[in-house]
């Protein structure tokens, strides 16, 4: 059984949700013993904070006037002139802070209490006993707090009273039992890493201003094609805001390839083009083909097998009609880890076909290409090699930060010659420095977040065995779902066969259902109970977990693993739950 991990300062083998005990996972028993195990009084701090959190809980209103928060205690453990005493925020404003001539005292208290605001939220988001979510509709929220932006400036009391109400009303995705999206899970190091990044506040287009994050990008992303398989990790990548936009480079690059010309002469100089991609691929290959102007009818859908795979029979006759009909076909995508089903598409069978009509060969791996991390798991990526570029996305089943996305490409220097514009004022020739290192010049922006970091320390404290580990216990939890529900009364599976990623997905029928004889009138009744059972699950705050339909099946629960705190108890839990919200159905 996994072990409590981030709890174990309070105790170990303590039951989780006694009733009347201060278990491991209650923050009360946590801070307990971190008072006495953390340095400079945090630990003591915590307490304070989380004792005021518990008793938030049980209020149902934000105070019209929120109370002044009061003045800071000192944590110096000798004699000291440390102001923070004395600040008091309701008579202090932003431009009181840095770079304010007297503003440093001011400012390391004003943030050292947004710090322990979050840091008493990130202790809460762990605890099994909180809410996931505390779910309000939206005209509801909208009138709890006064939300609108105004003329005058507020306190840096009301500041921090709105980052209070803020997490208050924020799902709580750190929580073992958030389950709602492929992107779960808080990890510390990487946090770390985020507050490290905007404190820098630099941007990734050249090395005179991101020198070290730029030298972390160019090894990072040489490390992940190495794993794919490219020799020595050749080749070129970025990271962009999210796998949408990778696969977008991805069809940028597979165009301009074909028909470099489009560049300069626009798409009136080139044939009419088609991509393909299985019709359970993601969305973002027709927003991309509607963003570059080759329009979605032009990205042809293949038909799935019943577990969601790509037939590659179905793919060359759609490339040979779409041959007749006078397309250029330009750009297979094939996807490794469907965001519904969890599939793998067959990549040694589609990429001989692209190689057999020369078309550019993408692998969406922003779901499943976490696993060429896992010695495990990697063979279903098996091909994957031949690519000429792959998404992936470690802000998925790495449980990085979110954003964190890379598209890597095979062939060093396309991206380049793809998107830059020489723009002079940022790009000059003559610097002093290795040119290769400006790297702005092949990315679609001009200002570029700095993704990279949180990978890379990650990385750092990890290693590529830590990442494997907690990969493979995430498909560990989803077998054992899988084993625990493919025979139990009133599951059924939406298709046969033991899941390939962590994606299980299943229809629950309750009791007054199990004997409809109608195929119709059942369907017809079942198709509610998903949405019923997730929105009592959004209002009792217990768990999430996220449900659609999928072609001509209707709704069914979808749920996915990639939360490294969750246990095979949340799992559990989150069983007894659906059946407890939706018996009476």
């Amino acid at each position: 059984m996994a072990s409590q991990g981030f709890w174990s300062l309070g105790g170990d083998n303590v039951p989780p949700n006694t009733a009347g005990s201060q278990s491991p996972s209650t923050p009360r028993a946590w801070c307990q013993a971190a008072a006495q195990k953390l340095s400079g009084g945090l630990g003591s701090k915590l307490c304070a904070l989380l004792n005021v959190a518990e008793m938030e809980k049980t209020s149902s209103e934000l105070p019209t006037k929120p109370q002044e928060t009061p003045a800071a205690p000192c944590d110096c453990n000798k004699p000291c002139n440390c102001p923070k005493a004395s600040v008091r925020f309701s008579d202090l404003y932003s431009t009181d802070l840095l770079p304010a001539s007297d503003g440093d005292a001011k400012t390391m208290s004003f943030l050292q209490e947004v710090v322990d605001i979050l840091l008493a939220y990130i202790v809460e988001s762990f605890d099994r006993e909180t809410k996931v979510i505390d779910f309000h509709y939206p005209n509801e929220l909208m009138q709890r707090n006064n939300w609108e932006l105004q003329d005058e400036p507020e306190s840096l009391d009301d500041i921090l009273v709105s980052c209070r109400a803020t997490l208050k009303y924020a799902i709580k995705t750190a929580h073992p039992r958030y389950f709602n999206q492929l992107s779960t899970g808080l990890d510390m190091v990487g946090l770390a890493a985020d507050w490290l990044t905007s404190t820098a506040n630099t941007n990734m287009f050249t090395y005179e201003v991101a020198p070290v994050f730029v030298l972390l990008e160019y090894v990072t992303l040489k490390k992940m094609r190495e794993i794919i398989g490219w020799q020595d990790g050749s080749g070129d990548g970025i990271f962009s805001p999210g796998g949408a936009i990778s696969n977008m480079y991805a069809m940028l690059l597979a165009r301009f390839k074909m028909f470099p010309e489009v560049k300069e002469k626009g798409m009136s100089s080139v044939p009419r083009l088609a991509a393909f991609t299985s019709e359970h691929s993601h969305f973002s290959i027709k927003k991309g083909a509607a963003a570059l102007g080759i329009g979605t009818e032009s990205v042809i859908c293949v038909k799935a097998d019943q577990t969601g795979k790509m037939i590659p029979a179905d793919l060359e006759r759609k490339i040979l009609e779409a041959k007749q009909k006078g397309f250029v076909p330009f750009f297979v995508s094939a996807t490794a880890g469907t965001t519904v089903y969890g599939a793998f598409d067959p990549l040694i069978a589609v990429s001989d076909i692209c190689k057999k009509y020369n078309v550019w060969f993408h692998v969406d791996g922003a779901w499943g290409g976490s696993l060429l991390m896992s010695r495990r798991h990697r063979w279903k990526l098996d091909g994957v090699d031949r690519a000429n570029s792959v998404t992936w996305n470690p802000h998925k089943m790495m449980s990085v930060p979110l954003q964190c996305s890379a598209l890597l490409v095979r062939e060093e220097g396309l991206m380049q010659n793809c998107n830059q514009m020489h723009a002079c004022y940022l790009f000059q020739q003559d610097k002093h420095y290795d040119l290769s290192y400006d790297t702005g010049d092949k990315a679609l922006q001009c200002g570029r977040h700095v993704d990279i970091f949180k990978l890379w320390l990650m990385w750092r404290a990890k290693g590529t065995i830590g990442f494997e580990s907690q990969i493979d216990k995430c498909l560990e939890l989803s077998e054992y779902l899988y084993n625990k529900i493919k025979d139990r009364e009133g599951y059924e599976l939406v298709f046969d066969g033991k899941p390939q990623h962590t994606n299980v997905c299943f229809w629950y029928l309750p009791p007054g259902m199990r004997h409809i004889v109608d195929k119709e009138e059942k369907n017809k009744r079942l198709h509610k109970v998903a949405p019923v059972i997730k929105a009592r699950m959004m209002e009792y705050g217990t768990t999430m977990v996220s449900y659609q339909p999928q072609g001509d099946k209707v709704n069914f629960f979808r749920m996915v693993i990639s939360n490294p705190a969750a246990t095979f108890e949340d799992i559990d839990f989150l069983i007894e739950e659906i059946e407890r919200l939706g018996h009476d159905l």
